[in-house]
């Protein structure tokens, strides 16, 4: 899941970027609304995590913007106003959600899962494939009932890789799904992520390269 989080007060957009990456997920972090808007033209968000009172460019015109451009990306709006007239106000802008501040993180991560979950066509709430179980919810996987301990990088790219159920994922894809916007395209974290994955999952293998193409879940070895 690809997530932005905009908001002026900058040691909540980091800890609030930071702790959702603990659970796999790729953020982008800004600090204004103008940066929230140069970022959705560039790239596509699951979910955007906006504060409503940024400076010049507020969470509301952020908003309006995905709403207007047809976008499918979620929104939570973040805010502390908690009367229930505001709240309607965000929703009616096109949020799909509102947070009113101060919030419990737990409760932000389990908003944001399950916006990125609507953002998508629907997937079942545990992905098996090949005696792998993946429980994005609990941020757990086993294989043939063993748990195995994959970090959140790990994680997510295990995640694309059986939502795609067999079709072929390049390593851009995954760079894109996977990473933030500082990831250098020509790096080889994803080779490296995907053979420490493989180690981990154990034998037989079910993550398979296809020569100029990528990876993907079952099928025959390349």
């Amino acid at each position: 899941m690809r997530v932005l989080v905009a908001d002026d007060e900058r040691l909540l957009a980091d800890t609030v970027a930071e702790g959702l990456r603990q659970f796999s997920m790729a953020v982008d972090v800004c600090y204004d609304g103008g940066g929230a808007l140069e970022r959705i033209g560039v790239n596509r968000y699951d979910v955007a995590v906006l504060d409503r009172d940024m400076p010049v460019h507020t969470g509301d015109e952020v908003c309006r913007s995905l709403a207007e451009s047809g976008a499918t990306t979620r929104v939570l709006l973040l805010t502390a106003a908690a009367g229930i007239r505001d709240r309607v106000e965000g929703l009616g802008l096109g949020a799909d959600d509102y947070l009113t501040k101060p919030f419990a993180f737990a409760e932000l991560v389990a908003r944001v899962q399950a916006l990125g979950r609507r953002s998508a066509p629907a997937v079942p709430p545990v992905l098996r494939q090949h005696g792998v179980a993946l429980d994005v919810a609990r941020h757990t996987v086993t294989r043939d009932d063993r748990e195995v301990s994959l970090s959140p990088k790990e994680f997510a790219v295990l995640h694309v890789l059986m939502r795609a159920e067999g079709r072929v994922v390049s390593a851009e894809e995954l760079l894109e799904q996977a990473w933030d916007e500082f990831a250098d395209p020509f790096t080889n974290a994803v080779r490296v992520t995907v053979m420490t994955l493989r180690k981990k999952l154990g034998t037989p293998q079910i993550i398979h390269t296809v020569p100029r193409a990528g990876y993907r879940i079952g099928g025959t070895k390349a």
